[in-house]
């Protein structure tokens, strides 16, 4: 009797302590991480700064039907001009870029049919220049 009651006793300790999750409870923290990631994928996003931190860009994405909408704002502080980059990856597999300058402060939206994954960043003083860090945003 006492060789069950500890075995029942180590087994309930070993699935306190997260060594022996059941398939069921396996299934569930999935289905929970992915939720998730699909409700961090779309929404607001930013502040996002170039790496001298002269300009930043922050806006929203959304999808509506089979496209996916991007309206962000940007700003900088000098004569020189702000860059953002859109980095994207259709379902089929295929890739592409696109940027936008602004001087100043600047507020526009884009859309673009049948991606699947879309990153962006900042840079400042040219298009390659003082980039900072790349995030995904859809």
């Amino acid at each position: 009797m006492r060789k069950v009651l500890a075995a029942t006793a180590l087994a309930g300790s070993i699935a306190l302590t997260g060594l022996a999750v059941s398939p069921a409870a396996q299934a569930a923290t999935a289905a929970a991480g992915s939720t998730t990631q699909a409700a961090t994928s779309q929404g607001s996003w930013g502040k996002y700064y170039s790496s001298n931190k002269k300009a930043y860009t922050y806006g929203k994405t959304y999808k509506q039907g089979y496209k996916v909408y991007t309206h962000w704002y940007g700003k900088e502080y000098s004569p020189k001009k702000g860059y953002v980059w859109f980095r994207y990856e259709y379902k089929g597999g295929g890739t592409g870029k696109r940027f936008y300058s602004w001087n100043g402060q600047y507020d526009h939206t884009w859309s673009i049919k049948g991606i699947s994954k879309l990153y962006t960043y900042t840079c400042w003083g040219g298009k390659y220049k003082y980039c900072g860090s790349v995030h995904r945003i859809y």
